[in-house]
């Protein structure tokens, strides 16, 4: 009690010098109980998330920051409901390690689906939040980047109305034959396609330029 108290008092001290949300929009982000601080987190999820409504902040989702069984994507429809904008960190969470490179898992598809199906995307800002020290930083950073922009796409091409009506008949064998029937879907070509037309490589192509400049810059440094 008296380090949330202390923490409280910290937090009101600090965002007591107001600033345009044209120029800076506060959010807070909680940690979930792992290695290092197993016993007790001050600022937990449920602290933060407290905070944050009766200051009228946001709250900061990072993907990495939940239980491995969590869902963060049910957070959305949760939150929006009583706060006007919503941060996502987007990372991956390795059993109680965090802030891995994000791909394409069903973790970040649920994500993404549910701020595009409930029509949040403008609510929800989206912030690349990971590293990984082990493999090259800059291919790092790039598969992190288009596997999030890859996952974007295809919620969009998700037929949300058609979803929408199956769930509102009750008819949910249906819904469930059309979201399987959609993850076999060439969705892979309209991506080529807007890489092409934005001049970017397209598939692994970039991996080349990558590991040239990994040998001829970062081994150097």
């Amino acid at each position: 009690m008296g380090y949330r108290k202390l923490l409280v008092e910290s937090l009101d001290e600090i965002f007591s010098v107001k600033y345009s949300p044209k120029v800076i929009k506060d959010s807070l982000e909680s940690k979930l109980f792992g290695l290092g601080s197993e016993s007790f987190v001050v600022g937990s999820h449920d602290f933060y998330l407290s905070y944050a409504i009766s200051r009228g902040l946001m709250v900061c989702l990072d993907l990495g920051h939940y239980h491995p069984t969590e869902s963060v994507a049910d957070k959305l429809s949760a939150l929006l409901q009583f706060m006007p904008e919503v941060l996502v960190h987007i990372s991956r969470g390795v059993r109680w390690d965090s802030d891995h490179v994000p791909v394409q898992d069903d973790q970040l598809r649920e994500l993404v689906a549910e701020i595009v199906r409930s029509g949040s995307f403008e609510k929800v800002g989206l912030a690349l939040d990971y590293f990984d020290a082990s493999i090259n930083r800059v291919g790092a950073w790039v598969t992190g980047a288009r596997s999030t922009w890859k996952t974007i796409l295809y919620a969009f091409l998700e037929p949300v109305e058609r979803l929408r009506e199956l769930e509102e008949a009750e008819d949910y064998i249906g819904r469930l034959v059309l979201l399987e029937e959609l993850k076999g879907m060439p969705w892979g070509a309209v991506w080529d396609c807007y890489c092409l037309r934005k001049g970017v490589p397209v598939g692994g192509s970039w991996l080349d330029e990558i590991q040239h400049y990994e040998k001829t810059v970062l081994n150097k440094r």
